[in-house]
Parts: C-alpha cells; structure tokens; sequence
C-alpha cells in the first residue's frame, strides 16, 4: 500500500491503538496491496474517549462493553447493575485500554 495511505491511516486512527502497537500496524499496512484500502476504512474502529464517555455515564447498564462488542461483560453487567456500581467504577479507569485491544484484534482480522 502506498506510504501515504498509510500515514493517513496512522494520523486518523493512531489514538485508537496502544502506541507500541502504531509500528506494527504500519510495517502490515506497508505490505498490503492498494487493493485493501477500500475494505481497510470499513473496519469498525471505536474511539476510546468515546467508551470512556459512555462508561462514565451508562457504565452501570453495561452500554460500554456493548459499544466495544464484549457483549457477555454487556449482559453481566446490565443484570448486576455495573456490579452494584463497584464494576462499573472500575471500568472508568480500564475501559480505554480495552477498546484499544478491541481495535487491534479488529484490525488483525484485516492485516493477515
């Protein structure tokens, strides 16, 4: 793929991914052919201040963990009210990590 797709890429979505991350996924999307740039921007990546956003405010609902696609944390925490609150505090501080992972595991599927 060329560079400066690549960079693009990077400079748009480069908050969405643990840094140490960023050079792996640019030495993949090197390899890519410019074919796989059109099936490449479909990819569902979820902005982590977003999640952190939801997560402060429908945390104890389990919104969060629905909108990055950890559906059965979603349901577990809906039926225990973010674990009574004390879940969903937690999740304050460890759902952006989360999404970043998220991300990555989505982007992998598409780099192989």
């Amino acid at each position: 793929m060329e560079a400066a797709k690549v960079d693009l890429f990077i400079m748009t979505h480069g908050k969405s991914f643990e840094t140490h991350q960023l050079s792996y996924i640019r030495e993949k999307l090197l390899a890519l052919d410019d074919s796989q740039w059109i099936i490449l921007q479909h990819v569902q990546i979820k902005d982590p201040v977003l999640s952190l956003i939801v997560s402060i405010v429908g945390g104890s609902l389990g919104i969060d963990r629905f909108l990055i696609g950890d559906t059965g944390l979603g349901i577990a925490k809906l039926l225990t009210c973010g674990g009574i609150g004390i879940w969903a505090i937690i999740d304050w501080f460890f759902i952006m990590d989360a999404t970043r992972a998220r991300n990555f595991t989505r982007l992998q599927a598409y780099l192989v």
